[in-house]
C-alpha cells in the first residue's frame, strides 16, 4: 500500500511539473493571440469599412477575448496546479474548454469568410467605393479607399474605368478630376484629372484582387493561430484531468 501511495506521489509531482511548464507556454501564447487580434483590429482594420460582412472583424475580436482569458486562465492554472485544489482543478479545465471552442470558432469563421471573400468583394466592393466615396458620413470610406489604392498601386475597384459611375466624379465636386488623387503614381493635388498609365496606376484586376490577397493572407494566419492553439490546449486538458484523477487517489 505504501509503494503503490509513493508512486502515485511521484506521479502527482511529475503531473505538476508538466501542468506548470504547460501553463507558462499557455500563457505566451494567450499573449501571441492577443497580440493577433489587436495587431488586426488596431493596424490592419483600415479596410474594414469596405467589408460588407462583420466576419473579419469577429475573429478579431474572439482572439483578443480568447487571449485575455488565456492569460487569466494560466494563472489560475498554476494556482490550481501547486495548491492541488481539486475545485480550482475543475474551474481551470471548464475554462480550458471554453477558450478551445472559442478558438476553435475564430478559425472556423476564418476559413468560411475566406471562402466567401472573392464573391463578397465582387458584389459589394464597386458599389461602397463608387458610392460612398467623398459623400458625407462616409470619411472612414473615403480613407480606406485612398490608403488601398496607394498601398497597393491599383485604381478602381475591378479598373480605373470604374470611377465614371462614381456620385463623387458625377456630381461634380472631383474639380475635374476623372479619378481620386489617390489613384496617381505620384499624388499631387488635381493630379487625377489625368487617366493616363504613365499617370494612375493600372492593374490588371483592380483593386478587387489586391485586396482580396491581402486579408486572405490574414485570415490564414487568424485561423492558424486560433485552430494552432486550441490543438496545443488539447494537452492542457488532458494533463488536468489525470492530475485530477490523481490527487483523487492520494485523497483516499
Amino acid at each position: 500500500m505504501g509503494e503503490f501511495n509513493e508512486k502515485t506521489t511521484c506521479g502527482t509531482v511529475c503531473l505538476k511539473y508538466l501542468l506548470f511548464t504547460f501553463n507558462c507556454c499557455f500563457w505566451l501564447a494567450g499573449l501571441a493571440v492577443m497580440a493577433v487580434g489587436i495587431w488586426t483590429l488596431a493596424l490592419k482594420s483600415d479596410y474594414i469599412s469596405l467589408l460588407a460582412s462583420g466576419t473579419y472583424l469577429a475573429t478579431a475580436y474572439i482572439l483578443v477575448v480568447a487571449g485575455v482569458v488565456v492569460m487569466v486562465t494560466g494563472v489560475l492554472g498554476c494556482c490550481a496546479t501547486f495548491k492541488e485544489r481539486r475545485n480550482l482543478l475543475r474551474l481551470y479545465f471548464i475554462l480550458l474548454l471554453i477558450i478551445f471552442l472559442l478558438e476553435i470558432i475564430a478559425g472556423i469563421l476564418a476559413y468560411i469568410y475566406y471562402q466567401q471573400l472573392n464573391a463578397e468583394l465582387k458584389d459589394n466592393l464597386k458599389d461602397t467605393m463608387t458610392k460612398r466615396y467623398h459623400q458625407p458620413g462616409h470619411e472612414g470610406v473615403t480613407s480606406a479607399v485612398d490608403k488601398l489604392q496607394q498601398e497597393f498601386h491599383c485604381c478602381g475597384s475591378n479598373n480605373s474605368q470604374d470611377w465614371r459611375d462614381s456620385e463623387w466624379i458625377r456630381s461634380g465636386q472631383a474639380g475635374g478630376r476623372v479619378v481620386p488623387d489617390s489613384c496617381c503614381k505620384t499624388v499631387v493635388p488635381g493630379c487625377g484629372q489625368r487617366d493616363h498609365a504613365s499617370n494612375i496606376y493600372k492593374v490588371e484586376g483592380g483593386c478587387i484582387t489586391k485586396l482580396e490577397t491581402f486579408i486572405q493572407e490574414h485570415l490564414r494566419v487568424i485561423g492558424a493561430v486560433g485552430i494552432g492553439i486550441a490543438c496545443v490546449q488539447v494537452f492542457g486538458m488532458i494533463f488536468t484531468c489525470c492530475l485530477y484523477k490523481s490527487l483523487k487517489l492520494e485523497h483516499y
